[in-house]
């Protein structure tokens, strides 16, 4: 093969290895892809930001004391009543274009039970600027696991 030719294919190659390794947002889910936000442009757009949006862990305890996001505050599982609650309580006085993002990472998103539940009461409540991160697998493998930025405990 020409040198061109082999460089060309390497191009190719290099462009496709990238392009599977983005991660889709679902079509078919009850929270719009404008609401959803991968944890690798979460994690990055974390690292550039001048004011940071208020970041609310929705899953359960056990692993928010494990590792979450730094300066997210724990709400419960966000399928119970009593998380329900305190979401509406912590957001009551908070202007409805706030910017709120939203995250679990119990398990894959699929058969996650807490992020749509938190991210309806917000939407019922009216709050136009909420994101919910979307992770995969689970929080050890989406964002641990990649290196970013982790507290631990309470």
């Amino acid at each position: 093969m020409k040198k061109r030719t082999v460089s060309y294919l390497l191009a190719i190659l290099a462009l496709a290895t990238l392009a599977s390794a983005q991660v889709a947002l679902p079509t078919n889910d009850p929270i719009p892809q404008s609401h959803l936000i991968t944890a690798d442009d979460f994690a990055k757009e974390l690292q550039t930001a001048t004011k940071k949006p208020l970041i609310l862990n929705i899953g359960p305890r056990s692993l928010f004391s494990q590792a979450h996001i730094p300066g997210s505050e724990y709400m419960g599982a966000g399928s119970s009543d009593a998380a329900k609650q305190k979401l509406k309580d912590r957001v009551k006085p908070l202007p409805k274009n706030s910017e709120i993002v939203l995250y679990c990472g119990c398990c894959p998103w699929g058969h996650c039970p807490n992020v749509h539940p938190a991210y309806q009461v917000l939407h019922s409540l009216g709050y136009t600027n909420v994101k919910v991160i979307y992770i995969t697998s689970d929080f050890g493998t989406d964002w641990v696991s990649k290196g970013y930025l982790v507290a631990r405990g309470e």
